[in-house]
């Protein structure tokens, strides 16, 4: 129940004083932000104290999010999806009630992200809901963690609740409580949670009718219904700054839990005028395996990229999503339908979508000069799951959901490389458990956690490196649940010609520690070397599930570094020397991919580029892309930028960039053609310049034997004058690369976009 308000100074009511708006604006948004204080005060889980994998929102009455924390982007939709699901029911709450839920076919994303809403009366009327959401270690199923590889249907992955009154009245309905904490194998840390919820849903209803009794219920609520109404309207002016068109983007996951099938997630996003329309419809059929998400889980996918993509300066909120649509028909993985069993949608399928969508906003963005710069390749295409539980050293149950794979890289900038273990794009407030922490609270023995050379995507701009780690057990043994996808698809894709970030590696060594250690020879291999190609190691593959790990044994993973973003060759000599000199960079890597040769250096300082000798390695190296002989290959020009225009640029005519080596040039008689910046014309009328690029196939950095999955191939396309790198695209073996960006030509294109 809400607490006693005490009196405050009488204030203006008037809805209208833009000074009172903006103290209420900044009020709910402080709001959201208790919330958050409040769940992690209560709660016992590392996943919400340490990583902050949860959500706080506050919603108006209709289900539409006024206000969100800055943890994880893609929890809104779905406890929108809870509170309309009671508003459609027709379902009769009264003030002190707080709902439960976690059915996918509802609104959460999978069982093991728990959501709880509360509907807010202020003097008996209903102003707003609260809704919180986080992801519990265990809610039951046929495995530990909730995560069943082999589930064939939803029943077998844990409890079910679709929205169940577990406060009625502000009375705790023990039952009920009992109910669910009788289903999970950590009934402590998940009860703990529930209490966490109902406390932040408390401290929603406190605040919010202390606000509603100082400046007035009919001003709070104006004020949230302005916040939406106000970041819609600035989406869409963002919107008509970006030139119409269509692109279209796919990524891929590998193996279902049974088999390595190989998935597509396929986005068609027309973008006309004010508005977006994401297309799933030519993604796969729903899987028989644990990897598909329900359409709550699609819809927060899409939302998990847009907002942080589209939304930088506008407050985030319903706005952002209101310019919308998303069409994709039922029982596609992304948009599966009972009984399918979703239990890994997060980790998978739904992060899959907010790879595409990445990757669709950003092809948009770079064909908008004033928006160019923010360009950005796709980051840390995948969320590597591991899961540990059984008895601690004191014979009590334990359970961690281990947070570590959210450090990987984050893609490449147009005008910057990636933040090394930046983190998800979907996560803007990433964090991870200190190794101290996770040690602490389970018997985990950290070996090392450290970045991870050459795995950032290579370009002109690299891509942060991912972090990667090696693990054992203080206690002789113990259940882990392994999986991933992206094991042998490259997520973390490039931008107008960077290469994908580093694939993951989960690799075992059985019997290699013993009471002494793991000896010299090991040692110094796990802490200065490569674990992953040691024979000792063997590779676990995407989804090797449940197995017994041992105190004798070694666990090493390494996660997806960023996207890379431009030509590799275009890197400057003195970042790639700056970068093995911090050994980010292997100095193999800087001579094969990035065609720079060192001389000098030691420990103390970095070594130096050898100009000529460079120069002359990266003109062989562009000219092997066309398969000729250096002497018949142009020379590079610069990087297409304000400062340097298309050289075959002429008089009358405008042009705007589509990446730093490909432009779109109009010409006096409004006519267009797709030129590089080294002057070949690669089509006329369209944008479809591939069909003039030089096409060939291309082998991907040897990152410790990654392997690609069998049904994909790698294809790079070329300047067919200098050999420059356009583009790198992964795709089936047995199907073409796509046309990723047509922009809309008509009545002179986007003529508001081109630099004259």
């Amino acid at each position: 129940m809400n607490s006693t308000v005490t009196a405050q100074p009488s204030v203006s009511r008037s809805s209208g004083d833009p000074v009172i708006r903006q103290v209420v604006r900044g009020r709910l948004i402080a709001i959201t932000d208790q919330m958050r204080q409040a769940l992690q005060a209560v709660s016992g889980s590392p996943t919400v104290t340490e990583a902050s994998d949860f959500f706080t929102g506050l919603y108006l009455p209709d289900g539409s999010f006024a206000t969100m924390g800055h943890q994880v982007t893609f929890e809104a939709p779905p406890v929108g999806a809870l509170i309309r699901h009671l508003i459609d029911s027709g379902r009769t709450l009264k003030d002190g009630d707080k709902i439960v839920g976690n059915d996918p076919f509802v609104g959460a994303l999978h069982q093991n992200d728990l959501q709880m809403c509360a509907p807010l009366f202020v003097d008996g009327e209903l102003v707003a809901w609260a809704g919180v959401m986080a992801h519990e270690t265990d809610i039951g199923g046929m495995d530990f963690a909730s995560w069943s590889p082999k589930a064939k249907e939803i029943w077998q992955e844990g409890l079910r609740i679709p929205a169940v009154t577990l406060v009625s009245g502000g009375e705790l309905r023990e039952d009920v409580l009992e109910m669910i904490l009788q289903a999970s194998r950590l009934p402590d840390q998940l009860g703990l949670d529930i209490r966490a919820f109902i406390a932040t849903l408390n401290v929603a209803g406190e605040r919010l009718t202390q606000l509603c009794h100082r400046y007035g219920t009919d001003v709070v609520r104006s004020v949230m219904t302005t916040m939406i109404d106000d970041s819609e309207a600035s989406l869409r002016r963002r919107l008509r700054e970006l030139p119409d068109g269509v692109t279209h983007t796919r990524d891929f996951l590998e193996h279902d839990g049974h088999a390595n099938r190989l998935y597509s997630v396929d986005l068609v996003l027309t973008k006309k005028a004010d508005s977006l329309t994401f297309d799933f419809s030519g993604s796969s059929p729903q899987a028989m395996g644990f990897v598909n998400c329900s359409r709550a889980g699609l819809v927060g996918g899409v939302a998990g990229a847009l907002i942080p993509t589209l939304g930088f300066g506008i407050p985030w909120n319903e706005g952002l999503l209101r310019p919308t649509e998303v069409i994709a028909p039922d029982g596609l993985i992304c948009t599966a339908v009972p009984p399918a069993p979703v239990g890994s949608a997060t980790v998978e399928t739904i992060w899959v979508v907010s790879n595409v969508v990445c990757a669709a906003l950003n092809r948009l963005l770079s064909a908008t000069p004033q928006y160019a710069e923010r360009a950005q390749a796709v980051s840390n295409g995948t969320m590597a799951t591991f899961n540990l539980g059984g008895l601690n050293q004191y014979g009590e149950r334990f359970g961690l959901h281990l947070m570590d794979p959210m450090a990987g890289g984050l893609g490449a900038y147009a005008t910057r490389d990636g933040v090394n273990a930046g983190g998800p794009l979907n996560t803007p407030s990433p964090s991870i458990p200190d190794v101290e922490a996770n040690e602490q609270v389970t018997p985990l023995v950290y070996l090392y956690r450290r970045l991870a050379r050459d795995s950032g995507g290579a370009g002109r701009h690299r891509g942060g490196l991912t972090a990667e780690i090696g693990l054992s057990l203080s206690v002789d043994s113990a259940e882990a649940l392994v999986m991933t996808h992206g094991a042998e698809v490259p997520n973390s894709t490039g931008l107008g010609g960077g290469l994908p970030g580093s694939r993951v590696r989960q690799s075992l060594a059985p019997g290699v520690r013993t009471s002494d250690g793991v000896g010299a020879e090991l040692t110094a291999l796990l802490l200065e070397g490569d674990p992953h190609t040691d024979t000792r190691f063997e590779d676990l593959g995407p989804k090797p599930g449940s197995f017994t790990l041992r105190s004798t044994d070694v666990f090493a993973v390494r996660w997806q570094g960023g996207g890379g973003l431009g030509d590799p060759l275009d890197r400057d000599p003195a970042d790639v020397a700056s970068d093995v000199h911090r050994d980010a960079v292997s100095l193999e890597a800087a001579r094969a991919v990035y065609g720079v040769v060192l001389h000098g250096g030691d420990g103390d300082s970095a070594p130096e580029p050898a100009e000529a000798a460079t120069k002359a390695l990266r003109h062989a190296l562009r000219a092997a892309r066309l398969n000729r002989a250096p002497e018949t290959v142009a020379e590079v020009t610069a990087p297409l930028d304000p400062a340097h225009p298309p050289t075959t640029l002429s008089d009358g005519e405008s042009w705007l960039p589509l990446t730093d080596r490909l432009c779109a040039i109009r010409a006096v008689d409004a006519t267009w053609r797709v030129a590089t910046a080294d002057g070949a014309v690669l089509s006329t009328g369209n944008t479809r310049w591939r069909d003039g690029a030089h096409r060939f196939v291309i082998e991907l950095p040897d990152r410790e034997r990654s392997t690609l999955h069998e049904d994909l191939t790698v294809t790079g396309w070329a300047c067919p004058v200098s050999g420059s790198l356009l583009a790198v695209d992964v795709h089936r073996a047995d199907a073409e690369p796509i046309h990723d960006l047509e922009l809309d030509l008509s009545d002179g294109g986007p003529a508001h976009l081109v630099l004259n």
